[in-house]
């Protein structure tokens, strides 16, 4: 794909990208698929898969008590506990507010760790990175911000949002779906939105501007992006996944140039 070419220019050391369509197929590729990437916050989208397999095994239900007081395994992966970004305190009851938070996804982790008896990382890595071959993704360090992997592995795991195997499929469509309607909250680096949809784990697309996806994006899009300089997204409209991960940490020069990209990607697909 010749939109692919255009991270050429993009002012980072080391940069990979991919789009995956509905069938798994890489259809189009371009820098060093095998390079290891700091995901930074696209972790979140694999730790949020190991929980939504926890709830389908058994092990963990979406009502089950965990984080601050009065709070749920639902609002802690929609980010809806009440649960500052990155400390313990609390600023908002349970429900009432999106506060994103990376505190809430380390709370979510003790809760699959109490619930199933095993270390977080293991279970990330036996339920979902092995059985998807994702052999170079690593949890080196918190279910919120602590995962290491490449263009290849999140390859394959566009593929299993796009056709799940491993969970079942109307999980999958409840994950991407908006949990606790109506909550306002800030997108990082993007500012204030109001609705601030999010599903469970999964940041929604919706109408929200500014937003890091693209103007051709469905609302229908979901995903997540890193501070890191990465990002994720699945277009369900378009059929197809979209990867770009950098060695440049997040800013104005990534707000500048993910929209474009993102529309790019999409402009071409639509004349495949």
């Amino acid at each position: 794909m010749d939109s692919l070419c255009s991270v050429q220019q993009w002012p980072v050391d080391t940069v990979a990208a991919a789009v995956v369509d509905a069938s798994g197929a890489v259809v189009g590729s371009h820098g060093p698929q095998d390079h290891p990437f700091q995901l930074a916050s696209v972790t979140k989208l694999l730790s949020s898969y190991a929980v939504l397999l926890a709830v389908q095994e058994g092990a963990l239900d979406w009502q089950q008590p965990a984080g601050p007081p009065g709070s749920t395994v639902r609002h802690l992966i929609s980010h809806a506990s009440g649960l500052e970004y990155d400390t313990p305190q609390v600023s908002a009851a349970p429900g009432t507010k999106r506060i994103y938070s990376n505190t809430g996804f380390v709370a979510l982790a003790d809760a699959v760790v109490s619930s199933g008896g095993i270390g977080f990382a293991d279970y990330l890595t036996e339920g979902v990175f092995q059985p998807l071959g994702m052999t170079a993704t690593q949890l080196t360090g918190s279910a919120a911000v602590g995962a290491v992997s490449t263009c290849a592995d999140l390859a394959r795991f566009a593929a299993e949002l796009q056709a799940p195997r491993l969970l079942a499929p109307e999980i999958l469509t409840e994950a991407t779906q908006v949990s606790y309607p109506g909550l306002d909250g800030i997108v990082p680096g993007f500012g204030l939105q109001r609705p601030n949809d999010w599903g469970l784990g999964f940041e929604l697309r919706d109408h929200k501007s500014p937003h890091w996806t693209g103007s051709r994006n469905s609302p229908e899009t979901f995903g997540h992006f890193g501070r890191s300089g990465t990002f994720l997204w699945v277009d369900p409209v378009a059929g197809a996944a979209c990867i770009a991960l950098t060695t440049r940490d997040f800013g104005p020069w990534s707000r500048d140039a993910w929209p474009p990209f993102s529309d790019a990607v999409l402009a071409e697909l639509t004349t495949r």
